[in-house]
């Protein structure tokens, strides 16, 4: 399948953004779409140098490919509003969904994009958002999971998961269920602890028996409040992933429900330039998110 040099982003968020840079930095033209996106967004996006297609429409026509990245909540929308877009224009392009969905709503997805004629990709991204030096995997798969190669490099690590769509998202959940669900719960005991006034001693039992555990939590805690509310949908596509396979949706709803509590604090509200800014310790979050929930 031959493809145009243009490679379209649908939002270059905190995540989008990263992704955006360094497929750009291989001599790609990347492109985004402003209309409705947030004030920060479009700021992101002319930062990273992208170019403006203002419309989904635009953006459509003038890229062979687009990256769906954003709030895994707006998944199945996105999808809709591209569609919608394709339709319009009459255009079939690949489609690559990189949202952390389960396998079942990626299905869904892939429906709605084969249904105007579109190729998809199902991809999770796992790592952080590859600035500087950061690196990350892309998972893909599904039957034409070979055209991400073209954005293989040294940050960004394309790796197939599977033939069928689907299995990259499995990838995803199954990690993201261990990185993300053992930070709810490390985050919750520690609050826990805390309000109930036994936050030294237990602290004190940590560091003499489960040091390198509690230094884990603590690391990854600094940087989760402002990531809280993109991470409700997340632990709720993990839990229905698990549902799907006769197991208990229980445990990763509880997350989103301390991720969904987190979100609405202070802290929660921030962006991520404002929290990076104060440079808070692990120990500050907690402190922090004990005080106002």
């Amino acid at each position: 399948m031959d493809l145009n040099n243009s490679i379209g982003i649908t939002s270059p968020g905190d995540m989008g953004q990263g992704v955006a840079m360094c497929i750009k930095a291989l001599g790609f033209n990347v492109c985004m779409a402003s209309e409705g996106r947030s004030a920060r967004t479009r700021s992101l996006g002319e930062k990273a140098g992208l170019t403006d297609c203002k419309t989904l429409d635009k953006l459509v026509e003038t890229c062979d490919m687009v990256l769906s990245v954003l709030d895994p909540g707006a998944a199945v929308t996105n999808a809709n509003a591209i569609a919608a877009a394709c339709r319009k224009t009459g255009r079939k392009i690949v489609f690559v969904e990189c949202n952390a969905i389960a396998p079942q709503t990626m299905h869904d997805i892939t429906a709605i994009m084969t249904g105007v004629g579109c190729t998809v990709v199902d991809a999770g991204i796992i790592g952080p958002p590859p600035r500087n030096n950061a690196k990350q995997r892309f998972y893909v798969s599904g039957p034409h999971a070979s055209l991400m190669n073209r954005i293989n490099s040294p940050q960004i690590n394309v790796r197939v998961a599977g033939e069928k769509i689907g299995d990259a998202s499995a990838v995803k959940m199954c990690y993201a269920a261990l990185t993300k669900g053992s930070i709810a719960l490390g985050t919750e005991l520690l609050i826990a602890a805390r309000k109930l006034g036994v936050d030294q001693a237990l602290e004190a039992e940590f560091t003499s028996s489960q040091a390198e555990l509690h230094q884990s939590v603590l690391s990854r805690a600094a940087g989760m409040p402002f990531k809280a509310y993109r991470w409700v949908p997340e632990m709720n596509e993990i839990a229905k992933t698990f549902e799907g396979t006769g197991m208990t949706p229980r445990i990763l709803q509880g997350a989103a429900d301390l991720y969904a509590q987190i979100a609405g604090t202070p802290q929660g509200k921030e962006s991520p330039e404002e929290a990076r800014a104060k440079k808070r310790s692990g120990s500050d979050v907690i402190n922090g998110l004990a005080d106002t929930i």
